[in-house]
C-alpha cells in the first residue's frame, strides 16, 4: 500500500507526468506551436521580448472595432504574462504597428478578405491587412506564439503570410434542446475568435423549446420556452459581440419538423390530430405560409446576415400521411408522398426567405432535383451528400464528421475534409461550391455547464482543417499543438479544463477528490450514439455524472497508448518504461483509496466496478512489463484469460470506457508464449 506522500507524488505523475512526453514533443514540433497552422511561414533567428515597455499602435484606417480589438488583445496578453499592458501599451512607444488599408463590409459577408501579413523581428512587429478582419486573425496568431523563456515572455522571429482555405468556418450551438445562457454563448465566441472561426450558427428552436422572443407572435416564447428565451435586445448584443470578433451570426429555425414547441402557443400550425403530440407543421394550409411569412420577416430583420437557416431535417412523414385532411390534399394535388410534400413546403419557404433578400440554408433533406440553386445545403450525412449538392449546382457546407457532442477523438474530426477523399471526383467549379464546414454542439445530452469541455479543445482541430492548407494533415503534430492551444484558451475564459474538477468536487462533496481524479483521467464517455443507449436522457436529465464531467478524449490514456505501442514493438526508451510502470502502479493502488469515497455519494457509487477493473487492468499490465523486461515465457492459458478480461474491461460500464485496457492488451500480446 502507498503512503500518502508517495500517493501525492504519483498523482502528479498520472495527471501531469504521464502526459509529459506529449508536452515535451510539443516543444520540438517543426511547425509553429499554433492552430490553425498558417498558409506560409518563414522562420528566423531570435525572439521579440514582451515586457512593460510593450506598445501597440494603429495606423492607416481606424474604427472603434479596431480599438476594441487592440484592447481585447492586450487584456488577453496581460492575463497570460501577468504584465499590466492594458493601459501602458497604448501610451508606450509602439514596437507593434498594426496597419489597415480600409474597412470591411458594414455587415460581414461570406468570402471577405481575411488575409494578413505578420512580420516579427527582434525589435518590432508589423501586422498588415486589407481590412479589420485580417487584423483580428493576425492578432490571434501573435497571441498563440507567446511563450515563456529564460529571458522572459517572447514570440519567435517569423514572417507569416496567411489566409483561410474555406470562407465558411463555423460552430453551431443548439439552444433549442437546452437553453444556453448569454455568458456561455459569449465565452465560446471568444474561443471561436482565438482559432479563427468566423460563423456562429445559432439554433433557437426544437421540439423541446422555443428560445427566442417574437414580438409578432409572443405566445411562441411565452408558451414554448419555459421562461428561458433570448430577448431581441440580447440577440442584438450577441450579434455585435460576434461582429467585433469577425464572426457572422446565422440563425436557424428548424421547420417543418422539430416544431412541437411552436404548437403550445399556436396549435393551428400543427399537422397532428392532437397538437400536443405533434412535431410537424401543417404544409397543406395556406394560413401556415402566412404565419411563416410574418415570422421569417421579423427574424430576417433582427439578424443582419445574408444567410438564414430553415432546418428541414428528420421529418417523420407518417404524421402527414396519416392525417386524413392532409392525405386528401396530397391526392388532389398529385403529391405522391411526404418527401414530395416537404419539397413543396421548402420551395414555398425559400420564396419567403428570398423575398426578405436572404439566402436560405437547409439540411441535406431539402435537396431535391428541383431545389433552387440558391439554397445552401448543410450536410449532416457526409462528404458524399455534400458532393451530390455540388454536382447539382448548389453550394454547401459540411458538418458530418464534426459532431463534437458525440465524443469522437480530435484525430477523427481532423481527418474529415469538406472536399472528401480521393473517391469523390469534383470539378474545380464543384469544389468552389463547397464553402467549408461547421462543428456542431447539440445540447440534447450536454448542458451549458459542461459544454466547454465538449467544444474545446477539439474544435481547434476542426478550425485548422477549415483554415489551413489541405496538405496539413499530420495527426501527431496536431496533438502536440492542440495541447498548447488548450492551455491558451483558458486565457480567454473558457472552462473546458476547470469544469471537470468542479464537477468531481460536486459529485463527491470532497474539495480535492484525488482518487476520483485519477480514475477520471483514464476513462471516456462512449462514442457516437452509444451513450444515449446506455443512459436515458431527456431535457430534464441532470448532467452531473462522471460521463458528463470528463472530456470526450483522455489525454492520459492516449499518451499511455503511444508508450505501450513502443514498449510492445521494442522501441521504447528507458524513460518510457519508467513512465509506464509508475502509471500502472498508481492505477493499481488507486482503488483502495477510491472505494470509500465512492460509497459516500449516489453520484459515484456505480463507479465501484470501474475502479476495481482499473486496478486489475493495471496489475495485469505490471506483470506484462515484468515478463517483457525479463523476456519470460508466459502460459498461453494465462495470457488468454488476461486478454479476455482486458477486452471485457474495455466495454462500457457505468456509461464509461476504460481507455487504458486496450493499451495493456498490447503489452500482454507482446509477451512470449510458453
Amino acid at each position: 500500500m502507498l503512503s500518502n506522500s508517495r500517493l501525492a507524488v504519483l498523482v502528479t505523475l498520472s495527471l501531469v507526468f504521464c502526459t509529459l512526453p506529449f508536452h515535451v514533443r510539443a516543444q520540438q514540433v517543426d511547425s509553429l506551436p499554433i492552430m490553425p497552422l498558417p498558409a506560409h511561414v518563414e522562420r528566423g533567428e531570435g525572439e521579440f521580448l514582451i515586457n512593460g515597455n510593450f506598445g501597440v499602435a494603429l495606423q492607416g484606417y481606424k474604427e472603434p472595432r479596431l480599438e476594441r480589438a487592440r484592447q481585447r488583445f492586450l487584456d488577453t496578453l496581460s492575463r497570460e504574462t501577468g504584465i499590466p499592458l492594458w493601459r501602458e501599451a497604448v501610451i508606450n512607444d509602439p514596437h507593434f504597428i498594426i496597419k489597415v488599408a480600409g474597412p470591411s463590409a458594414s455587415i460581414q459577408q461570406l468570402g471577405e478578405n481575411e488575409s494578413y501579413h505578420l512580420k516579427i523581428s527582434t525589435t518590432n512587429v508589423q501586422l498588415t491587412a486589407a481590412n479589420p478582419l485580417g487584423v483580428l486573425r493576425g492578432l490571434q496568431t501573435f497571441l498563440q506564439l507567446v511563450r515563456v523563456t529564460p529571458k522572459g515572455f517572447s514570440v519567435p522571429v517569423v514572417v507569416i503570410d496567411d489566409k483561410p482555405r474555406f470562407p465558411w468556418r463555423g460552430l453551431l450551438i443548439d439552444s433549442g434542446h437546452r437553453f444556453v445562457p448569454i455568458p456561455d454563448v459569449k465565452r465560446n465566441l471568444d474561443g471561436m475568435e482565438a482559432v479563427k472561426l468566423n460563423v456562429f450558427h445559432w439554433r433557437f428552436v426544437d421540439n423541446q423549446g422555443f428560445h427566442i422572443e417574437s414580438k409578432r407572435y409572443p405566445l411562441l416564447q411565452q408558451k414554448g420556452s419555459g421562461g428561458f428565451y433570448y430577448s431581441q435586445d440580447e440577440v442584438r448584443e450577441v450579434i455585435e459581440y460576434a461582429r467585433d470578433r469577425g464572426i457572422r451570426v446565422v440563425p436557424e429555425f428548424d421547420m417543418p419538423c422539430h416544431t412541437a414547441s411552436w404548437f403550445l402557443g399556436y396549435p393551428e400550425l400543427s399537422s397532428g390530430q392532437d397538437p400536443k403530440n405533434s412535431s410537424a407543421i401543417d404544409p397543406s394550409r395556406e394560413s401556415t405560409y402566412k404565419f411563416l411569412a410574418v415570422f421569417i420577416g421579423e427574424m430576417a430583420t433582427l439578424f443582419p446576415d445574408t444567410y438564414f437557416h430553415t432546418g428541414g431535417d428528420e421529418c417523420d412523414f407518417r404524421e402527414w400521411e396519416g392525417n386524413l385532411r392532409i392525405h386528401e390534399f396530397m391526392q388532389s394535388h398529385s403529391i405522391k408522398d411526404g418527401a414530395a410534400l416537404q419539397a413543396i413546403f421548402t420551395a414555398r419557404v425559400q420564396k419567403i426567405v428570398a423575398g426578405r433578400k436572404k439566402i436560405m440554408m437547409g439540411w441535406d433533406e431539402v435537396l431535391r432535383p428541383d431545389t433552387p440553386k440558391e439554397v445552401v445545403i448543410h450536410s449532416w450525412r457526409g462528404p458524399k451528400s455534400l458532393a451530390d449538392a455540388a454536382h447539382k449546382g448548389n453550394r454547401g457546407i459540411l458538418s458530418s464528421g464534426y459532431y463534437i457532442d458525440l465524443n469522437q477523438s480530435a484525430a477523427e474530426h481532423y481527418l474529415v475534409d469538406p472536399l472528401g477523399d480521393n473517391s469523390l471526383t469534383l470539378t474545380p467549379d464543384e469544389k468552389a461550391r463547397v464553402l467549408g464546414g461547421e462543428a456542431t454542439m447539440w445540447t440534447d445530452i450536454v448542458s451549458h455547464e459542461n459544454m466547454d469541455n465538449r467544444i474545446w479543445p477539439r474544435t481547434a482541430a476542426i478550425a485548422e482543417r477549415l483554415w489551413s492548407p489541405q496538405e496539413v494533415r499530420d495527426v501527431d503534430s496536431m496533438y502536440k499543438r492542440l495541447s498548447l492551444v488548450s492551455e491558451k484558451l483558458e486565457y480567454y475564459g473558457l472552462r473546458h479544463r476547470l469544469i471537470t474538477d468542479e464537477m468531481l468536487q460536486r459529485m463527491t462533496g470532497d474539495p480535492d477528490p484525488v482518487a476520483l481524479r485519477i480514475l477520471a483521467s483514464v476513462v471516456q464517455p462512449p462514442r457516437i450514439y452509444e451513450r444515449q443507449q446506455l443512459r436515458t436522457f431527456t431535457d430534464f436529465t441532470p448532467i452531473n455524472r462522471l460521463d458528463d464531467a470528463i472530456p470526450p478524449e483522455s489525454e492520459t490514456a492516449r499518451e499511455f497508448n503511444v508508450i505501450a505501442k513502443r514498449i510492445a514493438s521494442g522501441t521504447a526508451t528507458s524513460e518510457e518504461w519508467r513512465q509506464a510502470r509508475d502509471c500502472l502502479v498508481l492505477w493499481r493502488d488507486n482503488d483502495a483509496k477510491l472505494q470509500p469515497l465512492l460509497a459516500r455519494s449516489f453520484l459515484t457509487e456505480d463507479l465501484a466496478p470501474v475502479s476495481r477493473n482499473l486496478s486489475q487492468v493495471a496489475e495485469i499490465g505490471l506483470k506484462a512489463l515484468d515478463d517483457l523486461k525479463e523476456k519470460r515465457l508466459v502460459s498461453s492459458d494465462v495470457r488468454q484469460r488476461n486478454i479476455e478480461f482486458l477486452k471485457s474491461s474495455a466495454k462500457p460500464q457505468a456509461v464509461l470506457l476504460l481507455m487504458v485496457a486496450p493499451s495493456v492488451e498490447l503489452l500482454v500480446e507482446a509477451t512470449r508464449i510458453n
